[in-house]
């Protein structure tokens, strides 16, 4: 089935007129490629910027079903587009959960492998693809391959954190992690600013996952202002009464929705500020310790559904990037104090450290160092804004996340090289035909 529409991501930005196809059959797929001058592989858009975005798509999310589930290795096999927040649906109560995750469980399978997701536990386990042992791949001529590390590890490798260029992914194999219950022991930390929340990140490089928020509109001494969590899968003993006897809780079902988009003047510096400085003060202690479920520690907000709304209709970008460790202090000092210097506030500003990542996964994002996100509104000030962070990110030799990015300078892009002719995106084109 194909369909006209207009799409986006979840930053709502850009928009473009698209023609859409839609297969209960994917063998299907072969016809479109024959007829189409470019295509590309879309799941369920959430990513943030201008990826998965062309002139023609071919939507995964009839590719929905479980197909194996090694229960003693903990070994899944599924299609592509199945979605993290089913698998959790379907693992939790078996005793297993994902190797890694970034903030969202509504991405798919096929989204996770393309972009190569991060989370909070980089710096241990490394991305996705560090679990990932085969996925089937269908090419330009319409012939699926099975890639693997011993099969196509070329193309293998090439489609890790390859952003969809080298084929459609149809169906994936991945290893899960044991689990004893689905809660987490969770200290969180004040930081005063900058240089106490990197000394917090390196005493705490023991622990399996870390993140911080940042006040991004602090100046002088205050700059860097944070809380940085740390958190470690609990122990039976460290659960209360009440959790024990939920001891593989799933996903909460309850959520709330946000009715329409926000309008323009809701989202300012005044109002960034306030949110800023009473999430930083609604943890009255320098340490807060507890047992928490997964789900408001790795996804607080998918909670609240289609939140995105809160930055209006024009939308919003999701601005992250890499700092080598060593330019890590000096660089993000440089960037927040011209974020703080602009108003362009974020009140979603997440730091995370990343660890060595694995030099076969030459296209996807990290780097041993600090990577920070940030959210920004979109308006005029944008266009000035992220150029200016973008000459501090290049001085610093580091380089943006290709699966948020939407405006920034194509040569911190450069990580990820694929020759391609047929499947193509509007993010590709944009780069490949910035002067450089």
């Amino acid at each position: 089935m194909k369909i006209e529409k207009t799409i986006s991501n979840w930053g709502k930005f850009p928009k473009i007129k698209a023609s859409e196809y839609l297969f209960e059959n994917f063998r299907k797929t072969k016809d479109v490629l024959q007829e189409e001058k470019t295509v590309l592989a879309r799941g369920n858009g959430r990513c943030y910027g201008d990826a998965a975005l062309n002139d023609t798509v071919i939507s995964t999310l009839s590719l929905k079903h479980f197909l194996k589930f090694d229960k003693t290795e903990g070994i899944l096999t599924c299609e592509a587009g199945v979605l993290f927040s089913d698998i959790l649906d379907f693992v939790v109560p078996k005793g297993f959960f994902l190797p890694v995750t970034p903030g969202t469980k509504f991405i798919t399978v096929g989204g996770a492998i393309a972009a190569d997701v991060h989370g909070k536990n980089h710096h241990k386990d490394g991305c996705f693809s560090e679990f990932v042992t085969q996925f089937k791949l269908v090419v330009e001529t319409g012939e699926t391959i099975m890639c693997s590390r011993t099969e196509n590890t070329t193309l293998f490798w090439e489609t890790i954190g390859g952003m969809g260029l080298t084929g459609i992914i149809v169906e994936a194999t991945f290893r899960l992690k044991k689990i004893e219950n689905s809660y987490f022991y969770v200290e969180s930390i004040k930081a005063k600013n900058l240089p106490e929340i990197f000394q917090l990140f390196e005493a705490s490089k023991d622990w399996t996952y870390t993140v911080a928020w940042i006040d991004c509109l602090q100046k002088g001494k205050h700059l860097g202002r944070s809380i940085l969590m740390r958190g470690e899968h609990a122990t039976q003993e460290q659960l209360s009464a009440k959790q024990r006897q939920e001891v593989l809780k799933t996903t909460p079902k309850k959520s709330i929705k946000i009715p329409f988009n926000f309008p323009g003047f809701a989202l300012n510096t005044l109002s960034v500020k306030l949110f800023n400085l009473l999430y930083y003060y609604k943890q009255t202690a320098k340490i807060k310790k507890g047992v928490t479920h997964f789900e408001p520690f790795f996804y607080p907000l998918d909670a609240i559904l289609e939140w995105n709304k809160i930055y209006g209709k024009n939308g919003f970008i999701q601005y992250q990037f890499v700092l080598p460790k060593g330019a890590g202090m000096a660089g993000l000092q440089e960037i927040l104090e011209a974020i703080a210097t602009s108003k362009q506030g974020s009140f979603l500003a997440v730091l995370k450290l990343f660890g060595a990542n694995n030099p076969n996964a030459h296209n996807s994002f990290p780097i041993e160092g600090y990577t920070l996100a940030l959210d920004f509104k979109v308006n005029k000030k944008l266009y000035t804004l992220v150029p200016k962070l973008d000459a501090i990110v290049k001085k610093y030799g580091g380089r943006i996340y290709r699966a948020k990015d939407s405006l920034s300078e194509a040569s911190l892009m450069e990580y990820v090289n694929i020759q391609t002719t047929k499947f193509n995106s509007v993010q590709n084109r944009r780069i490949n035909q910035t002067p450089k």
